[in-house]
């Protein structure tokens, strides 16, 4: 992503089908454009595009995994957290899928990850039977241990994939 597409993810990212699931719903354009178009955001901020249409947009943030102290050079930057935000008008398609699906395999294929892992809240059914349509494991279901800003608190779930679980693009998962 680029600072150029600040407007084109502030349509669908103001949305309320979409800002209830993010971590922090942006009020204005301006607000919009000092989070999402700081160069550390851009950075692992990927786009959806259709038809030169931006559609959606994906976050890509390679970390390391835990480790005890002994061996934690060995986990430097094997894991990738993911995150994903699709305009309501182009769901049900399979563009989140294709799109998220190509991100598994970069991570895989291009920058040599061992893991890849997603969170969403329970009640974002959408985003969960995504990560199981393309085979991420439920890892963990934790029982509302997130606040929402409605004041609830919600379910969370975690999925994950292993590099050697994955078997590329054309089918997600191994048979």
């Amino acid at each position: 992503a680029t600072v150029d597409d600040v407007e084109p993810t502030w349509r669908f990212r103001q949305l309320e089908p979409v800002s209830r699931w993010l971590t922090r719903a942006i009020s204005t354009i301006d607000e919009h454009r000092a989070l999402f178009g700081a160069p550390e955001s851009l950075a692992k901020t990927l786009l959806i595009e259709r038809d030169g249409e931006v559609i959606g947009d994906l976050m890509v943030d390679v970390g390391d995994a835990w480790a005890q102290a002994e061996v934690a050079s060995q986990a430097e930057g094997v894991e990738a957290n993911l995150g994903w935000v699709l305009h309501p008008d182009h769901t049900g398609q399979g563009y989140a899928s294709e799109a998220v699906r190509e991100v598994l395999r970069v991570c895989f294929e291009e920058l040599g990850v061992r893991r890849v892992r997603a969170s969403c809240f329970l009640a974002n059914e959408a985003s969960w039977r995504l990560m199981e349509r393309l085979g991420m494991r439920r890892e963990a279901h934790n029982v509302r241990d997130s606040l929402h800003r409605s004041g609830e608190w919600l379910d969370g779930l975690t999925y994950a994939l292993l590099a050697d679980e994955w078997s590329g693009p054309s089918t997600g998962v191994r048979p």
